[in-house]
Parts: structure tokens; C-alpha cells; sequence
């Protein structure tokens, strides 16, 4: 007699790309609990320091204002990429298409510890210029992303669902976005990956990142500091693109 997986199993065997994002999950979640208990470790990494785990902030605590600011900051530049990307592909608004993609490309080559320095006066120490330098930096990927996508839909799909009576709003919401969604999603994946290691730097101006543990540890001399930092980070980073990567729908033709 032949049994029905149950749904839940199926829907594993179906989607292996959700166990490995599970995986990388579990590490970072094992990785932020297990680093403090880790000192034979970074004690014999570091034998000359008296201080070995980093204690000024919890790595719990530094982890989900990592993951705040990267979020905030993603939102932001999701929000304006895209809608500057959708105007620029209108007929209206192509005249426009030049200009803004030389301020993206222009966002993303200025350095963002530049981006720092210069809004620290006027925006003060803490997460508001990180948020700031962090939208500039990820603009460009998602704009010509969902650039790319738009443009790519063939013509001939957007005269049939005129045909079918569509107004220019549905067209856009339920033909093309859905269509270009794959590309766009790579672009956000890029940016919200690249971003995740940038706000690091968050840490030189008061903003309390993951950052801050390789700040002290280069400030300090302690490797052990630094490796934790960076170990944190990394992990976040993988374990973030592997997410883009389960969600991303596969792209057919």
C-alpha cells in the first residue's frame, strides 16, 4: 500500500534550498549563543590579552541592530529604486533614464566612510548616516535591476494584456512587475548582501553594529575581537543571500 507524503515533507524534498537556508540559520543562531562560550578558543588565539569575548553589548544585541539598519536602509532604497526604475521605463519619463542613472552609479562609487564624515554634522553620530550612507550604496543594483527587467518583457506581452482591456496600471502591477520580479529580486539580493558587510562602519560613528567588536579589536589589538566580529558578519551575509536565493521564483524563457 503506497502512502502520501504528508504536504510539509513533500514540500521539503520539493525545495532542498529551504534546508540549507534552515542550516545557515541554525549556524548564525549558534554562532551568537556559542561565541561567548568559546574563550579556551580566543584564549588561545589571543594569549597576551586579558579580555578575550567581547562584552561591551551582547551579540544578540548588536546583531538585530545590525539587521535593523540593513533592513531600514534596504526598504528605503527598494522603495525609491524601484519607483525611480518604474518611471524611468514610461514613456513620459525616459528623458529622465540618463540623469538618474548617473546619480545612482555616482551613489555607489562615493565611498560610504565619505558619506559618513560629511552627514555626521548635519544628521549627528548614530544609525541616521549610516541609514543614509547605506541607501546611497544600494541604490544602484536595484535600480538597474529592475531596469533591466522591465525593459527586458517583450513588447508583444504588454500589447496583449492592452488587448485584453488592461489600463496602464494593471499592466505594470499584475503583467510586468510580476514578470521582471526574478531580476529585481537579484538586485535587492546584491544590495542588501553588499550593505550587510558596509554597515560595519556604522561602529566609527556611535551606531552599535556587529561593527563594533571588529572596531575594538583593531582598536585594541585584539584579534580575538575582530575574528568574532567578523564571523558574526559574514554569517549574517550568507545566511541573508541564501534567503534571496529560496525566495527568488525561478525565471522561465
Amino acid at each position: 500500500m503506497n502512502q502520501r507524503p504528508y504536504p510539509l515533507a513533500a514540500a521539503w524534498q520539493l525545495n532542498p534550498v529551504w534546508l540549507i537556508t534552515l542550516g545557515w540559520v541554525l549556524c548564525l543562531g549558534l554562532a551568537v549563543w556559542g561565541m561567548p562560550h568559546l574563550e579556551g578558543f580566543f584564549r588561545w588565539l589571543e594569549p597576551g590579552q586579558r579580555q578575550v569575548i567581547y562584552q561591551r553589548d551582547a551579540f544578540a544585541f548588536l546583531l538585530l541592530n545590525h539587521m535593523q539598519l540593513v533592513a531600514v536602509s534596504a526598504a528605503m532604497a527598494i522603495v525609491i529604486g524601484v519607483g525611480t526604475g518604474i518611471i524611468v521605463t514610461r514613456g513620459w519619463g525616459r528623458d529622465f533614464l540618463p540623469l538618474v542613472s548617473q546619480v545612482a552609479s555616482i551613489g555607489q562609487t562615493f565611498p560610504p566612510v565619505a558619506v559618513l564624515a560629511l552627514s555626521v554634522p548635519l544628521l549627528g553620530f548614530g544609525a541616521k548616516p549610516v541609514i543614509l550612507s547605506l541607501v546611497l550604496y544600494g541604490l544602484l543594483p536595484i535600480m538597474r535591476n529592475t531596469l533591466v527587467g522591465l525593459n527586458d518583457i517583450d513588447p508583444a506581452v504588454r500589447e496583449s494584456a492592452r488587448g485584453m482591456g488592461m489600463s496602464p496600471l494593471q499592466v505594470l502591477v499584475r503583467v510586468e512587475l510580476p514578470l521582471a520580479l526574478p531580476v529585481m529580486l537579484a538586485g535587492i539580493r546584491t544590495s542588501v548582501t553588499i550593505n550587510i558587510a558596509t554597515a560595519a562602519i556604522g561602529s566609527t560613528i556611535g551606531a552599535r553594529t556587529l561593527g563594533d567588536p571588529v572596531i575594538a579589536g583593531l582598536i585594541n589589538g585584539n584579534l580575538a575581537y575582530t575574528v568574532q566580529g567578523a564571523v558574526l558578519i559574514g554569517l549574517l551575509a550568507v545566511t541573508v543571500d541564501q534567503l534571496f536565493a529560496a525566495i527568488t521564483p525561478k525565471r522561465h524563457g
